[in-house]
């Protein structure tokens, strides 16, 4: 991990004890006070939760890293969008990629894996690039939100993420799709 802290579930728990109910652009403020360096945010440059996280984190520290999964097969639009942000904004995303092409993934699993074996192909395309972003970090920023899913109705604000050794801040894990829309609606979001 980044920096010199480290932090226990103890620690973790507390702290999003004490945000809960708070804005967040107060989460982030926060998180940049106690995260950076070692701080960086997930964006998909596909969805507003994320879009709104980078707007928020971009007028409190510009200086966050930002990182993206490139599956290679990502919507041109996608691109487009990441590029927008990144001349609103002055930041240069880092995207990370499977560490086999399309073609390699192909030659070694066989054609069509995402058809056979979903939870495969999520581990090369999704997850070991997700291991590499955040290696070397001491937390990071999802746009995960409460209201998605049954399995994240308990989310806390701050976790204690174990899959990838470091601290994970949902700062909209209170907020529901409208509050989300209220902001882009109200703010000058990409």
């Amino acid at each position: 991990m980044a920096g010199t802290k480290t932090y226990d579930e103890a620690t973790v728990t507390r702290f999003s004890r004490e945000l809960e109910g708070l804005e967040p652009q107060a989460i982030l403020r926060w998180a940049a006070g106690e995260f950076q360096p070692g701080l960086t945010l997930a964006c998909s440059f596909g969805g507003p939760t994320g879009m709104v996280l980078l707007d928020m984190m971009m007028q409190i520290d510009p200086d966050v890293e930002v990182f993206y999964l490139d599956t290679d097969f990502l919507f041109p639009e996608t691109y487009r969008l990441r590029e927008i942000c990144e001349a609103k904004y002055g930041f240069k995303a880092i995207g990370y990629k499977s560490l086999l092409t399309p073609e390699e993934q192909e030659a070694q699993y066989g054609p069509e894996l995402w058809s056979r074996d979903p939870d495969q192909c999520c581990e090369l395309r999704k997850v070991e690039p997700n291991y590499r972003a955040l290696e070397g970090k001491t937390a990071w920023i999802s746009g995960m939100r409460r209201d998605q899913s049954k399995t994240r109705a308990d989310i806390g604000i701050v976790e204690l993420d174990r899959k990838f050794g470091l601290v994970k801040l949902n700062p909209l894990a209170a907020w529901d799709e409208r509050a989300v829309w209220s902001y882009i609606m109200t703010h000058d979001v990409p």
